[in-house]
């Protein structure tokens, strides 16, 4: 009888490796100015949507780095900053939760990468893209579905993303400190959704996304005070 061995996780070095492994085959057609673009926030109740694009050295990989819902919060600060150091280039877009609501969360999403791509300087020759294409981009671009996970340029710029995001829900909670934003950066947990119902939406929240019906279930299903039953 075959007995399958356990899976053993990659080491750093090997995630490195594997994540570097198709930006390694571009540079060999000559390609030397890869850009990686990812965004965060496409899921939540409030808040913009963020992207980042990163142009990195062609010999520079960044020990660490992976989709950044698998880094711990301190984990992917430390990354950011090393990114950021060592970039050629790297910038961040920005769709406001009105363009959310304005043009629905797809293009929103769509609009922050296309933003953070052209603000590059300098300029990107071949884009690596999670999921889809950005339209109306000047370059090549290629797509993978959890290209986060797959490639490096990508992986770096979802932690740029995350990171930035994540201040900038920061900011949002000291200005509605009634939400709870610094904790849960916008997504629909318990709290959010009775915060929600207790004080309705404040001008940081997304009014296209079926919060409200999220908040009636969760009341619906917590447990009622003595005076409430």
């Amino acid at each position: 009888m075959n007995v399958a061995e356990p899976s053993v996780p990659d080491t750093d070095t090997e995630r490195l490796e594997r994540l570097l492994a198709y930006e390694r085959s571009l540079y060999l057609r000559g390609l030397t100015r890869i850009a990686g673009v990812d965004e965060a926030g496409m899921g939540p109740l409030a808040g913009p949507v963020v992207a980042a694009a990163v142009v990195l050295p062609m010999d520079r990989g960044i020990m660490g780095a992976d989709d950044s819902k698998k880094l711990t919060a301190r984990r992917r600060e430390a990354l950011s900053a090393e990114i950021r150091g060592v970039a050629i280039a790297w910038s961040i877009g920005i769709a406001s939760a009105r363009e959310v609501d304005r043009w629905n969360i797809r293009v929103a999403g769509l609009v922050a990468m296309r933003r953070a791509l052209l603000a590059l300087d300098p300029v990107p020759e071949h884009v690596l893209v999670d999921a889809r294409a950005v339209p109306d981009l000047p370059w090549p671009q290629e797509q993978r579905i959890q290209a986060d996970a797959h490639w490096h340029a990508v992986a770096c710029a979802s932690i740029l993303a995350k990171v930035h995001r994540d201040r900038l829900m920061r900011r949002l909670d000291a200005r509605y400190p009634s939400y709870g934003f610094a904790r849960h950066k916008g997504y629909g947990t318990p709290e959010h959704l009775t915060a929600l119902r207790e004080h309705g939406p404040c001008p940081a929240h997304r009014r296209t996304f079926q919060w409200r019906d999220s908040a009636d279930a969760q009341h619906a299903l917590a447990p009622r005070k003595e005076s409430e039953r």
